[in-house]
């Protein structure tokens, strides 16, 4: 089997945490779960290791979901990885194969999963970036980001320009009935509508200082290949 980690990062999910470590053990697809309790303060940790996780970090401050995720992947040496975010409703084990399965195949150096919302959105979101918080890649993929691009939402339109600059082949699947607990049953209306927007912000600019650059991706993978050299 191929030697593949998946990364969880949790800020406070102490209430879906499980659901979504139970399916990624119960899949067998992976060599380690990681969860990166992001500066939690309930029994996200506790519920995450009751769960099957491999190996629980709990950093003391919140760092971020990219910075959570680079000390993930910081923390493994396997091939593949994936992340997965904690806060998924209706995960199961066919959807984390769904993701792995066509780059451990070689079809894709990068698949990402796209949440179930409704007929009019599942079939928009195919002429949209993808942006997503499931996804499997190549090790290399994260590694060669530029070290200033890993920071806030940023992280997932980095992956996807890497691999555009790059000519990698990446795409994405529908994960049917997967759904997320969203910020309004977590905080309330009055602190998830501020949050959103604040969310919403980040990702177009990320995309638009990725798209930007993209050439910084492509300088950096050839500098990266001609050092290995």
């Amino acid at each position: 089997m191929p030697n593949i980690a998946a990364i969880v990062p949790a800020f406070n999910e102490e209430k879906t945490i499980a659901s979504v470590i139970k399916p990624l053990v119960k899949s067998k697809l992976f060599s380690e779960i990681i969860v990166i309790c992001d500066g939690s303060t309930d029994g996200t940790a506790d519920a995450a290791r009751e769960a099957g996780a491999t190996t629980v970090h709990e950093l003391p401050v919140n760092h971020g979901k990219s910075g959570a995720l680079q000390h993930g992947a910081a923390h493994t040496d396997a091939e593949f990885i994936a992340f997965f975010d904690a806060d998924l409703v209706g995960f199961t084990s066919e959807h984390a194969s769904a993701i792995v399965a066509p780059v451990l195949a070689g079809k894709l150096a990068m698949c990402v999963g796209w949440r179930d919302r409704n007929a009019f959105s599942n079939f928009t979101q195919r002429f949209l970036p993808l942006i997503g918080g499931e996804r499997a890649m190549r090790r290399d993929i994260f590694e060669n980001i530029p070290e200033r691009y890993i920071r806030g939402f940023m992280i997932e339109a980095a992956t996807n320009y890497y691999c555009r600059a790059n000519g990698l082949p990446y795409g994405a699947v529908l994960l049917k009935g997967l759904t997320v607990r969203t910020k309004y049953q977590k905080v309330g209306w009055a602190k998830a509508l501020p949050e959103y927007a604040h969310m919403y912000y980040q990702v177009v600019k990320a995309m638009i200082l990725v798209r930007a650059h993209t050439s910084d991706f492509r300088e950096h993978f050839i500098h990266e290949k001609h050092h290995d050299k």
